[in-house]
């Protein structure tokens, strides 16, 4: 199957052009202030591509996910669109598993305290996962802004070296926009946006 990738559009994804593809991933920061109108229109374009499946997950900026109840979210969301929150699916075969929590920076959407509290939520993560979605990397990989720091998730690393998906999809850390591949995994940072928010990098396409 191919997969086409994106994260971090902040409502600017009317301004993509996506290759043709199978399943399309979207992995979180869909709008810019997570308002309802911002998520709406992301959603209404998001169900038009051109896709068999299509697939996200909220961001830490995506704070209407945080809080909206769930009969309201299923109202909200369009036919044909999968939204998971430590959630998975099965598509033929390949089981994909997301999730939107990122460490805590300040006071956004679905952040953890970093140990025991975020761990909680890795821990849900399937041994069986082929593709893992997370909005944040996980520590030392694709993870660095631009002071040279690197500010990801060592839970969520220690969680991918166990379970060791195929792939790990993720976005979040703007300036780190690329793909790294070790014996074990392809992670990709599919971020779409540099650190000055502008639009600069184009989807992200693999294959399983």
């Amino acid at each position: 199957m191919k997969f086409v990738g994106i994260a971090d559009t902040h409502s600017r994804h009317r301004g993509i052009i996506l290759p043709k593809g199978d399943v399309l991933i979207h992995g979180g920061d869909i709008s810019y202030r997570g308002e309802k109108l911002e998520v709406e229109d992301f959603l209404s374009w998001f169900a038009k591509q051109d896709f068999e499946f299509k697939i996200f997950i909220a961001g830490n900026h995506d704070f209407l996910f945080e809080k909206i109840k769930t009969k309201e979210l299923e109202r909200l969301l369009p036919d044909g669109v999968i939204y998971l929150n430590d959630s998975g699916i099965d598509i033929r075969g390949i089981h994909i598993w997301g999730s939107p929590i990122t460490p805590k920076f300040f006071n956004w959407a679905f952040n953890r305290t970093r140990g025991e509290a975020i761990k909680k939520h890795w821990k849900l993560i399937p041994a069986d996962t082929d593709i893992l979605i997370t909005h944040g990397p996980p520590y030392g990989i694709l993870d660095q802004v631009a002071n040279e720091s690197h500010v990801g998730c060592v839970d969520l690393l220690q969680t991918v070296k166990v379970i060791k998906p195929k792939v790990h999809f993720f976005g979040h850390i703007h300036e780190s926009f690329g793909i790294r591949n070790t014996v074990d995994t392809k992670f990709i940072n599919a971020c779409q946006m540099n650190e000055i928010y502008q639009l600069v990098n184009k989807p992200v396409v693999f294959e399983l």
